[in-house]
């Protein structure tokens, strides 16, 4: 099942940038019987953001655990030149990719490579890009990430001006693209991001920094899901 086809109402995506490496399958294994069923994968190359965090080997070595519990790993591309890492990470078991519009020279040659090797597509703009430069771009992808802080590192504070770009963003995607938030998002705004127009909402810290990361998970997802959005998703691609 791919992630536009798994995402039901609101899905919260754990970011394992911000997991515990020494325990990461056990806190994968502990999100999935909380009823995880997506979890967010960071590949930063050191250029495109600053810090250099997971990789392909990480992905290979988590991806069967995942898979065999009936969930996905959606793996975003915090890197210059995408079209060289999705191959790799393709090949380590992710089952969706994420680029971004400023990373990439042609977006549509970009979505056509991750749908030849089969993957879900999404595509991510920043902070400073507008709305109509990402809507442009991002013909043919699944989803749209609209990044709630400036990419890199995991904990920063959410940017509130991201609303108002969500809502922009569902008002005039066709009903069958997603959107997806990443950045800063906990139980103080997950519900805003959720009604601004968000089906995939990505949290980290606001998780893993929690002593009990599967009750921390639950909480936003009942937060969301007892909130639920104005406009539900009505189609899939």
């Amino acid at each position: 099942m791919s992630l536009p086809e798994r995402a039901q109402g609101v899905e919260v995506e754990p970011s394992l940038y911000a997991a515990d490496f020494v325990n990461l399958g056990a806190q994968i294994e502990q999100l999935i019987d909380a009823g995880a069923r997506i979890f967010h994968f960071d590949v930063g190359d050191g250029h495109f953001v600053e810090p250099v965090t997971m990789g392909p080997i990480v992905l290979e070595s988590i991806a069967p655990l995942v898979h065999r519990r009936g969930a996905l790993v959606d793996c975003h591309l915090m890197v210059a030149e995408p079209e060289r890492h999705i191959p790799q990470v393709a090949d380590a078991g992710a089952d969706s990719v994420t680029f971004h519009l400023e990373a990439a020279d042609d977006p549509s040659h970009t979505i056509a490579q991750a749908r030849s090797l089969g993957l879900g597509v999404g595509m991510a703009f920043n902070p400073e890009s507008s709305v109509d430069s990402a809507l442009e771009a991002s013909a043919g992808a699944d989803f749209i990430l609209c990044m709630s802080i400036h990419p890199g590192y995991s904990g920063q504070t959410f940017m509130a001006e991201a609303l108002e770009r969500i809502a922009l963003l569902r008002r005039r995607l066709p009903e069958d693209v997603l959107i997806q938030v990443d950045g800063g998002i906990d139980d103080t705004n997950a519900v805003a991001v959720a009604k601004a127009g968000a089906h995939l909402i990505v949290s980290g810290s606001a998780i893993f920094d929690e002593p009990d990361i599967a009750r921390a998970y639950r909480s936003l997802c009942d937060d969301v899901e007892a909130n639920p959005m104005e406009t539900e998703l009505k189609g899939t691609r």
